[in-house]
C-alpha cells in the first residue's frame, strides 16, 4: 500500500492549485486521485453545447501566480468549456502536475485509523493508499440529479446528461429532441440544441430569470489591460462579497426615482452578466426593490417573445429575482420564437414514463429520438455522501449528516480528524466567483496543515461545538435574504427527493467569510483540537 503525505480527490481547480501548494511551498509527497481520464472537473463533464461560464474569464482563473495569469490569454469575455479545459491542461503542465495525478481512479472508501493517525483510501481500482491528510477536492456541482422516471428501460432513444456529456458528440442534427430542465444549464443549452434539432420540446417546471451575457470576444487592448489591473481586479474581488472584480451598489432601488432606475437597469442589462445583480444594494433582502428588478425582466421577457402563451410560461415565476442561481444567457428567449422549438410546462402536465418512442405526461403523448437532462446536481453534498467515508470510532458521514450537513467553516467536519473540504458545505462556495473561493480555501488548509507540521501535530479535528455554531451561522447569515423563498432551489437541496431542506452554502460574502477564517487561524485554529505523539 503506498503511502502519502495527502491524498486529494479531484483535478478540477481545486485539487490542482492544492498539489501545486502542498508540494511546492510544503515539500509533501501527494497523490491526486481522479475519476476521469484528464484534468478538468466539472469542466471535464460539463462539455454539452453551449457549455459556458457565466463569471467573466479575467476573473475565472487563479490569481496565486501573476507569471500564471499573465502568460494565459483568453478568448472572449465569457469562457467556453473547451477553452476552460485547455486551460486547466496548461496550468498542469506548466506546473508539473500531471506526475502525481492517478487519472481513472475513483475513490469509493475513505476509512480513518484513530491508532496509526491515518486514512486508508480505496478506489475502484482495487487500489490501496494511505496518507495522513485526505483533502476533498471533489466540487460542488459533480453529481448529477438524475430524475427517475418510470419505464426508462422501455426508451429506445438516446439519454444523457449534461453534467456526464459524451466526450465524442453525439450526432443531434435533423432529430426531435426533448430537453428537462430549465435553470443555468438548460439556458445554455436549448439555443444551441435548437439550431440543430428538428424538433425540440422543452419540458419546463419552474422558469428561471436569465439577464444577457452581451459576450464578445476580447480585443488585444482588452487583453492587456487586464493584465495591468492585475492587482486592481485582485482586491476588488476580495472585497466583493461574491468575489467578483467590481464595487457593490450603495443605492436603494425603491428609493431611487422611477426614470432613473430604470435607466440604470437599461444600463446594466446593455452591459449584461452578473453584475446586473449589483445594480442596486438591498434586491436581495427588500421585497419593494426585489418587485423593480423581477418587473423589469419580465417586461423584458416579454417584448422577446412572440407568443404570450409562451411568455407567461417564461415568466410565471414562484421565486424572487437572485433567489435561485441567476443564469445569464445568449438568445435564451429569443429561441423560444423558433417554429422548431415548443414549451411544455409539466407543473400543469406532469411527465409519467418513458414509452418506446419517446415519453408521456399526464395529458400527452411527445415521440422524442434524445432525452436530454439538464437537470443539474446533488449540490455541495452529492458526491461526498456517495463515497464511503468512516472517520474516528466507526463513524460515517452519511449517519452524522442524515438531517443535513455540519461543519466548521465549510472545512472541517467533527469526528473526521486531518479530513479537509475545499469549498464545502458551509463555505461561501456556489454563492461565489469558484476560482477566489478555492484559492482561500486551499491556502488556509495549505497554512494548516504548516501549522501542524511545525508544531509536530499528528491529527487537527474541529469540535462540535464548534460545527454547530458554525452551522447556526450559516442559518443565521442567510435569514434575511430572498434565497430562503425559493422552495426548490438547490441552495436548499429542493431538486433532491428525500434531502434535508436545510440552506447548504454561507451566503454572508466571501468577503466576510475570508475574515472569519483568518481569525480562527490567527488565534491557533481556535474551535479545533490537535493532537501529538508523545
Amino acid at each position: 500500500m503506498n503511502h502519502y503525505d495527502a491524498i486529494i480527490i479531484g483535478a478540477g481547480f481545486s485539487g490542482l492549485y492544492q498539489l501545486h501548494f502542498l508540494r511546492e511551498n510544503l515539500g509533501l509527497n501527494v497523490k491526486i486521485l481522479e475519476t476521469a481520464d484528464n484534468v478538468g472537473g466539472t469542466w471535464f463533464w460539463n462539455r454539452y453545447p453551449g457549455s459556458r461560464c457565466d463569471t467573466e474569464s479575467k476573473a475565472y482563473t487563479y490569481y496565486f501566480s501573476k507569471e500564471l495569469y499573465e502568460d494565459w490569454n483568453w478568448s472572449e469575455r465569457y469562457p467556453t468549456q473547451p477553452e476552460i479545459e485547455k486551460y486547466l491542461n496548461y496550468v498542469c503542465d506548466k506546473l508539473d502536475l500531471r506526475k502525481d495525478i492517478e487519472f481513472q481512479t475513483k475513490v469509493t472508501d475513505l476509512i480513518y485509523d484513530n491508532e496509526r493517525k491515518t486514512w486508508t483510501t480505496l478506489t475502484n481500482n482495487k487500489e490501496k493508499f494511505s496518507s495522513k491528510f485526505i483533502i476533498s477536492a471533489v466540487g460542488c456541482l459533480s453529481y448529477a440529479n438524475m430524475p427517475v422516471i418510470p419505464n426508462k428501460n422501455k426508451f429506445q432513444g438516446e439519454i444523457y446528461h449534461t453534467g456526464d456529456w459524451p466526450k465524442i458528440e453525439p450526432e443531434l442534427a435533423n432529430k426531435n429532441i426533448g430537453i428537462i430542465g430549465t435553470g443555468s444549464t438548460g439556458i445554455q443549452v436549448i439555443p444551441e440544441v435548437a439550431k440543430l434539432a428538428k424538433k425540440l420540446t422543452v419540458f419546463q417546471r419552474t422558469p428561471n430569470y436569465s439577464v444577457p451575457a452581451n459576450n464578445y470576444k476580447l480585443t488585444q487592448n482588452q487583453k492587456n489591460q487586464a493584465n495591468i489591473d492585475f492587482h486592481k481586479s485582485k482586491e476588488l474581488m476580495f472585497q466583493h462579497r461574491g468575489g467578483h472584480p467590481w464595487t457593490h451598489s450603495h443605492i436603494s432601488a425603491k428609493a431611487t426615482e422611477v426614470t432613473k432606475r430604470n435607466a440604470l437597469y437599461e444600463k446594466a442589462w446593455a452591459n449584461g452578466g452578473l453584475s446586473f445583480r449589483d445594480t442596486f444594494s438591498d434586491l436581495s433582502i427588500d421585497a419593494d426593490s426585489n418587485l423593480t428588478a423581477s418587473q423589469f425582466i419580465i417586461n423584458k421577457i416579454k417584448k422577446i417573445i412572440k407568443n404570450p402563451d409562451t411568455a407567461a410560461m417564461l415568466t410565471d415565476f414562484d421565486h424572487p429575482f437572485g433567489s435561485k442561481r441567476p443564469p445569464i444567457d445568449t438568445n435564451y428567449y429569443e429561441t423560444f420564437n423558433r417554429k422548431n422549438v415548443d414549451l411544455i410546462n409539466i407543473r400543469k402536465d406532469p411527465i409519467k414514463s418513458f414509452k418506446t418512442n419517446g415519453i408521456t405526461t399526464e395529458k400527452n403523448d411527445y415521440e422524442l429520438e434524445v432525452l436530454i437532462f439538464a437537470t443539474g446536481f446533488d449540490a455541495l453534498t452529492g458526491t461526498l455522501l456517495n463515497m464511503n467515508i468512516i472517520g474516528d470510532n466507526n463513524i460515517s458521514l452519511k449517519n452524522i449528516w442524515q438531517t443535513g450537513p455540519k461543519t466548521n467553516l465549510g472545512l472541517l467536519v467533527p469526528n473526521f480528524p486531518n479530513l479537509f473540504l475545499i469549498t464545502g458545505p458551509g463555505s461561501p462556495a456556489v454563492l461565489t466567483n469558484m476560482p477566489r473561493a478555492i484559492e482561500q480555501h486551499v491556502e488556509w488548509i495549505g497554512n494548516c496543515i504548516k501549522y501542524m507540521l511545525k508544531n509536530d501535530y499528528d491529527s487537527i479535528q474541529t469540535t462540535v461545538e464548534a460545527a454547530d455554531d458554525w452551522t447556526e451561522n450559516v442559518q443565521e447569515a442567510v435569514k434575511d435574504n430572498f434565497f430562503l423563498s425559493a422552495k426548490h432551489s438547490w441552495y436548499l437541496g429542493g431538486n433532491i427527493p428525500g434531502k434535508p431542506k436545510i440552506f447548504i452554502p454561507y451566503a454572508g460574502g466571501l468577503n466576510k467569510y475570508r475574515e472569519i477564517c483568518d481569525l480562527v487561524a490567527q488565534n491557533d485554529y481556535r474551535g479545533c483540537i490537535f493532537t501529538k505523539t508523545t
